[in-house]
């Protein structure tokens, strides 16, 4: 019989790096100075792969794997090779089930089907955990699957975990005995809920989950954290395997804009208490589904799209949620906090129906703007001072940014559940932080006044202008190398915060937009990309080129990797040849791009190719460039001048319109 022949294991220079534990430069060296580094096996001239097994052969001949991490590394791009995610995910839930319960049978939802090389990567992972330490292995092969398919695993964020239990908490849930999450994806609002509540006990932690590899990896962590529990794997809205069970917490993060949830087949279900939802409605379907599954004192805190509060196909189960006193809060979070990241969606507070009258009280606390939220000192959210924000409002009478609204002013025509449209909106951020926003101003004052001191003593020289040649010939000579910017991903883009570990997006709209929507990708699916050829990605010191007439630009990406849309083009020069600012200034000329300019549309493109750029050597390059360096900062800080002596303007009018400037 013919034996299978193993694919060959492919690496990019990136993972190479990471194996190594070096920078990509590092390895970029290694290819040049050593003639026996091995020879790409596929991939492109820019993004070239190589064969892992040929990679680390040649790192252990010469002696420069020193990684701690570098064993891990070497494995990850095999388990990766299975290509598919179900594949991949089912040899991480049988790591983590044998290094839970070693030599145990499996405690996995669904028994393990797996080919003999799902299986020799299982064991290898289990034995290298012997010398790195259970948990750490199986944590960094799980963030490497979960990164390697990030879109197609949504996770909730570990403090948007522990916050939805604080919300369980206030309603007076200290100590519960079962929690459940009837779509609980990979465990994470169950492992949270397991790290709240230890004392006296651990509750009893109950998942159900449709996908039946994301409820192995859901088990498989569950094991690896010693939490008890199970998860059970089914369609939770058409087939509940818990129907009998009464959860004294429910933590979900459902799936939104599903259309296929079951409508017409569970038209009669005893679950809609506050009648059937609409077809376009399956929000209010897990909500419902919540609400049934909850002992008579628990509690349901959801995650969900902030629409399902004003929707007007909703109205009619929004308003009997809030005759019948199930609903208890609503929260309103900032951008940021969860997938989709530009979205700030919302937490709804509910229990059991009570016999209270339509006089009750409902919370609603917008967080968006407040202490914690991203703010532009502040990209990023900052999860404790958020919590502090969220449980005030909800504990406090005065705090600023929750209120208690009765039922019956929110039974109008809309039943808007919105926090904003009910709650006061915050102090402006510029006005509480003036004083921070004048001494920003006074800074960059100065830093455009020490480099314009530099730069008006530049005068014109008399000489005869030098020869040129264009960026065509340049990169015929191997002087530079031109690659343009490709069509996005819609799927893959990302909106709203950018995490440190996320890659930026640059399109020509945006360059027309600054204040608009920044998009970005994950680190992973950038890497795939430049591996693959289909993106474009920056490295340190290149030059981007806008291929657009009108919106023409050039300058150096200080901050790569970026990745480059259609009608931007990257410009990797030769350091030994051309000095990147100096070429940078010279091409961002408006007389170079009109002469390069093609009018062959409606729509004017430069060809950069035919962008003139002077015939100079290397050390009076580099003076140039040193000169633009200096243009660039000035540029850079009277933009920022503005952009301060905006905001304080705006600052000074909120209080000048609320009477609150100086009478004297």
């Amino acid at each position: 019989m013919q034996q299978s022949v193993e694919p060959v294991v492919q690496v990019t220079l990136a993972e190479i790096s990471r194996i190594a534990g070096v920078g990509r430069a590092a390895v970029s060296n290694w290819r040049r100075r050593h003639d026996s580094f091995p020879q790409p096996v596929g991939g492109t001239d820019a993004n070239p792969q190589f064969s892992l097994a040929e990679v680390e052969e040649w790192l252990d001949g010469k002696q420069k794997n020193r990684s701690a991490v570098g064993r891990l590394e070497r494995l990850w791009p095999k388990i990766e090779a299975l290509g598919d995610r179900d594949a991949m995910g089912t040899v991480l839930a049988v790591v983590g089930s044998e290094l839970s319960r070693p030599g145990a049978p499996s405690a996995l939802p669904v028994p393990p089907q797996m080919s003999r090389r799902q299986q020799a990567l299982a064991e290898q992972a289990v034995r290298l955990a012997e010398q790195e330490g259970a948990p750490e292995t199986f944590g960094f092969l799980l963030q490497r699957w979960l990164g390697t398919h990030v879109r197609q695993i949504t996770t909730t964020p570990e403090p948007l975990g522990e916050l939805m239990a604080d919300l369980a908490a206030w309603r007076g849930n200290t100590s519960p005995r079962i929690v459940l999450d009837p779509a609980c994806g990979t465990g994470s609002l169950l492992l949270a809920a397991g790290r709240h509540w230890t004392t006296p006990s651990q509750p009893e932690l109950l998942g159900q989950e449709v996908d039946p590899t994301l409820a192995s990896v859901a088990a498989a962590r569950m094991l690896m954290a010693g939490a008890p529990g199970r998860v059970t794997v089914t369609d939770t809205l058409r087939a509940d395997a818990l129907q009998s069970v009464r959860a004294d917490v429910v933590l979900c993060n459902p799936p939104s804009n599903e259309r296929d949830w079951g409508h017409a087949e569970l038209a009669t279900d005893a679950r809609w208490l506050f009648g059937q939802p609409p077809r376009t409605e399956p929000e209010l379907a897990w909500v419902q589904h919540a609400v049934a599954a909850l002992a008579p004192e628990g509690t349901a805190v959801l995650l969900l799209p902030p629409a399902v509060a004003a929707r007007r196909a909703g109205r009619r189960i929004r308003s009997a949620l809030l005759r019948t006193g199930a609903l208890r809060a609503v929260v309103a979070l900032p951008p940021g906090a969860a997938p989709p990241h530009g979205v700030g969606l919302h937490l709804w507070v509910l229990s059991r129906p009570s016999d209270e009258p339509v006089g009750s009280m409902v919370q609603l606390v917008d967080a968006v703007g407040r202490a914690g939220a991203p703010s532009p000192g502040q990209p990023s959210i900052d999860w404790p001072a958020l919590r502090t924000t969220v449980l005030e409002a909800l504990q406090s009478d005065r705090a600023t940014a929750g209120v208690s609204v009765p039922v019956i002013d929110l039974l109008d025509e809309q039943v808007d559940l919105t926090p904003a449209r009910h709650v006061p909106a915050p102090d402006s951020a510029v006005t509480t932080n003036l004083r921070q926003s004048w001494t920003r101003f006074d800074r960059r004052l100065d830093e455009a006044r020490d480099l314009s001191r530099v730069l008006a003593k530049l005068n014109p020289v008399q000489d005869a202008a030098a020869m040129s040649t264009s960026v065509g010939e340049l990169e015929l000579a191997g002087a530079l190398e031109l690659h343009s910017g490709q069509a996005l991903p819609e799927q893959l883009l990302r909106r709203g915060d950018r995490p440190s570990d996320g890659i930026p997006v640059i399109t020509v709209p945006d360059l027309g937009n600054p204040e608009g929507t920044r998009h970005w990708l994950s680190a992973m699916e950038s890497e795939d990309g430049e591996r693959a050829g289909t993106l474009t990605v920056t490295s340190s010191q290149d030059v981007v080129v806008v291929g657009s007439l009108r919106a023409f630009d050039a300058w150096v990406d200080v901050d790569a990797p970026t990745v480059l849309g259609p009608q931007l083009h990257l410009l990797r020069v030769d350091p030994t040849v051309l000095d990147p600012w100096f070429l940078a200034g010279c091409l961002r000329s408006p007389a170079n791009a009109r002469q390069a300019g093609t009018h062959a549309s409606t729509s004017s493109r430069v060809d950069v190719r035919r962008l003139q750029v002077p015939r100079l050597p290397l050390e009076e390059q580099q003076t140039y460039g040193e000169t633009y360096r200096r243009l660039t900062g000035f540029e850079q800080a009277v933009r920022e001048l503005g952009e301060v002596a905006g905001g304080i303007g705006q600052a000074l009018g909120e209080l000048l319109a609320t009477g609150r400037l100086p009478r004297r």
